[in-house]
């Protein structure tokens, strides 16, 4: 990394801490009935409260209803494996959940909220998670290593009566699928005849691998890579791990038929798509790598908070369509244009689970609203910001939730997305009003 970089991360990290330092945090809890002095207390709580729970008693799904259950997210993490600063523990993992919160909020208006948890033990994140569930609509894990985090995000779908996400396995993979569906129209290629290279097989790329697989892409024609080195059947590392790790040895079986050994380099030679979500850069893949890719190469590097390898010597090298997790670069690939639509469709719509078939629908959708926008070799994905995409994306998982019969309540899709946009709007509005209150 050049001196200036250097020298702009470093300026970063202070205004990050002073910022951090002068509000404190980043969220905050603020009263969302009509609240007109202290005689509403007496509706609000002690003692008209009660009729509210003796509702929910006689009928416990009024709870949805009554409460705000229905807009509530536990945004979950032992503090395993935080962003690229690996097991940094649950304190420390705090500033990124309510990073989550504040993003879910001003982003999908849902209320999220961190729940760092003093243990490690998958077992007790299961019943911990398990006991939480009365007071939630949704559960977002975040931040849990590999491959602890496959077993729990499986056991709790399979307990939970409400939706149980991974954003680091499912919103990485959803909105990659969004941004090669894209990519791959502007180079003419075709998903079921390309050779991809994938570098990195942690939480991410293993649900990338499996998008891949149910969106049309060949196994066959994959080469996959982590620290050791490709993967593939005579891969006797990961074969006896395969108790704890299935997903890997799949991808040991499934993949790479031409059983190409060697590393990073040997995986893209020849590969019109590289997905990379490995160790932060800029230095894991190199240009002269990049460069023995086939024409038109697609490279998405994805680590945080330093990609791969840097767009603009990926771009020097060949390579003609460069995607990173950050905004700082054209074509941000972050689960921000995902996680809070996707969450905001499957709560509206009741839904008990956020199925594969969801993320697809949501990835398609989003693919569509970049195309509706005009697809640019630099603009493969819509904005975070973008109200409408959020909307869009939120509507088609509801829908497809419905269809697939997981969900309890209906939608109307054209209304639907007009009420999700309005919503949206108005937290925003509501959040420019604080600050210049603040402000004065």
């Amino acid at each position: 990394m050049r001196n200036d970089q250097k020298a702009h991360a470093q300026q970063a990290a202070e205004e990050a801490l002073r910022r951090h330092a002068q509000s404190r945090g980043k969220i905050q809890i603020m009263p969302k009935c009509d609240l007109r002095g202290p005689d509403d207390f007496s509706v609000w709580y002690t003692p008209g409260v009660a009729a509210a729970c003796r509702a929910i008693q006689d009928e416990p799904a009024r709870v949805f209803e009554l409460t705000n259950k229905a807009n509530s997210v536990a945004i979950v993490t032992d503090g395993s494996r935080v962003l690229g600063l690996g097991n940094i523990g649950p304190e420390a993992g705090l500033p990124v959940m309510e990073g989550k919160a504040l993003l879910f909020k001003y982003l999908g208006d849902v209320d999220a909220f961190p729940i760092c948890l003093a243990t490690q033990n998958p077992d007790e994140l299961v019943r911990t998670v398990e006991l939480l569930e009365p007071s939630f609509g949704g559960i977002n894990l975040e931040d849990i290593a590999q491959p602890k985090c496959f077993r729990v995000l499986e056991r709790l779908r399979a307990k939970l009566n409400i939706p149980v996400w991974h954003d680091d396995q499912q919103g990485s993979a959803t909105v990659l699928i969004a941004g090669l569906a894209n990519a791959l129209t502007i180079v003419g290629k075709s998903l079921s005849e390309i050779r991809i290279a994938m570098i990195g097989m942690g939480a991410a790329n293993v649900s990338v691998y499996r998008l891949l697989k149910a969106s049309g892409a060949n196994p066959a024609a994959i080469v996959a890579c982590d620290r050791t080195g490709t993967l593939h059947r005579g891969r006797n590392d990961v074969a006896a791990g395969q108790q704890a790790f299935p997903e890997k040895w799949a991808v040991c079986v499934e993949s790479n038929a031409d059983r190409v050994t060697g590393g990073i380099a040997e995986a893209m030679r020849g590969a019109d798509v590289c997905i990379a979500f490995s160790t932060p850069g800029p230095d894991v893949i190199r240009p002269e790598w990049v460069a023995n890719m086939a024409p038109d190469a697609i490279l998405f590097a994805c680590a945080n908070p330093v990609p791969e390898i840097l767009p603009p010597a990926a771009i020097a090298a060949g390579a003609r369509i460069v995607a990173t997790g950050r905004s700082d670069f054209p074509n941000q690939v972050n689960n921000s244009l995902v996680f809070p639509a996707i969450f905001r469709g499957a709560l509206d719509v009741r839904a008990r689970n956020i199925s594969d078939e969801m993320a697809l629908a949501a990835a398609a959708e989003l693919a569509r609203c970049a195309q509706d926008a005009g697809l640019r070799r630099d603009c493969i994905l819509p904005h975070m910001d973008d109200v409408n995409a959020v909307a869009r994306v939120a509507a088609a998982t509801g829908l497809k939730a419905l269809e697939q019969g997981i969900a309890r309540n209906q939608i109307d899709a054209g209304e639907y997305v007009h009420q999700v946009s309005t919503r949206v709007r108005r937290v925003r509005e509501n959040t420019a009003m604080l600050q210049r209150a603040d402000a004065q």
